[in-house]
């Protein structure tokens, strides 16, 4: 009696967490379709081992995202635009982290490119991905400005976008996270060099707005960081990770805002101005 009386308290806790549907902001790097190739067979093994319903949501651009995110738009947020001032307001707050290993910035031209240093890239046209974006323009233009290099700078809207233009030509060199413009260039073939690498830094973190529950944080939290040890979580991630030509190691583990104090300490020193 007592076991049947537990499991049904446990199924109208269940019920309780999924009546309302929770709002996962994915920071837009890549294309919409793959985006949500990615994302969704994560977020929908998660609700179901947690449940609570997560909806991915996706802006446009890098700069939309980061203003979502100021207004508090989002549930949960995978996103590194919460460490900077004009988003920490919001309140978001660290909660997962990626398995993957480190990634860096990078500034890089392609391979034949006659641009050897980065002095040379003076007056040049150098692509980002938008000015929200921490290792695809603040950490790269911090490091072109304490150089005192003076550059046209394009934007291409997300990480993928700008990739493209500097395939096409139409830049002289980007400012990109490392992880992205390599899956890029073996997905589609590109050569090309790095002119500058910066220090390494934690992938993109998951965090939770301060209007969500705790026992509904705890829910998402568990289910994510179980994931790569459950065999059908592991699949999961595996046929993710395919999509966009992701190595291993796959899956997230439980982190909090410590774990991004380098970070938040960046925007304390950097050259770079913080702008709409």
């Amino acid at each position: 009696m007592k076991q049947t009386l537990l499991a049904l308290l446990m199924l109208l806790y269940s019920h309780l967490l999924s009546a309302q549907e929770y709002t996962f902001g994915v920071l837009p790097q890549r294309s919409a379709q793959l985006t949500a190739e990615y994302w969704n067979p994560i977020l929908d093994y998660v609700s179901q081992k947690s449940g609570v319903i997560l909806t991915m949501k996706t802006a446009r651009t890098g700069t939309e995202s980061r203003d979502q995110a100021i207004a508090g738009a989002y549930h949960f947020i995978y996103t590194n635009h919460i460490f900077q001032p004009k988003v920490a307001t919001a309140g978001y707050q660290v909660i997962l982290r990626p398995n993957a290993a480190d990634f860096t910035s990078e500034i890089v031209v392609l391979q034949d490119s006659p641009i050897q240093t980065l002095s040379q890239l003076n007056g040049q046209a150098v692509g980002f991905a938008s000015k929200a974006a921490f290792v695809g323009y603040w950490v790269p233009m911090d490091q072109l400005l304490r150089q005192k290099l003076s550059v046209e700078a394009i934007f291409g809207g997300n990480q993928e976008g700008i990739i493209a233009q500097l395939k096409a030509g139409r830049v002289a060199a980007i400012g990109v996270n490392s992880r992205s413009m390599k899956a890029y260039a073996q997905r589609e073939n590109i050569a090309y060099r790095s002119l500058w690498t910066s220090a390494s830094y934690h992938e993109i973190p998951i965090a939770a707005h301060p209007k969500v529950a705790q026992s509904v944080v705890n829910a998402v939290q568990n289910a994510f960081d179980n994931m790569d040890k459950d065999p059908e979580g592991q699949m999961v991630l595996a046929a993710s990770a395919a999509v966009i030509n992701e190595k291993p190691p796959f899956g997230f583990q439980k982190a909090s805002p410590k774990d991004y104090q380098d970070q938040t300490d960046f925007y304390l020193h950097t050259l770079v101005i913080e702008s709409d």
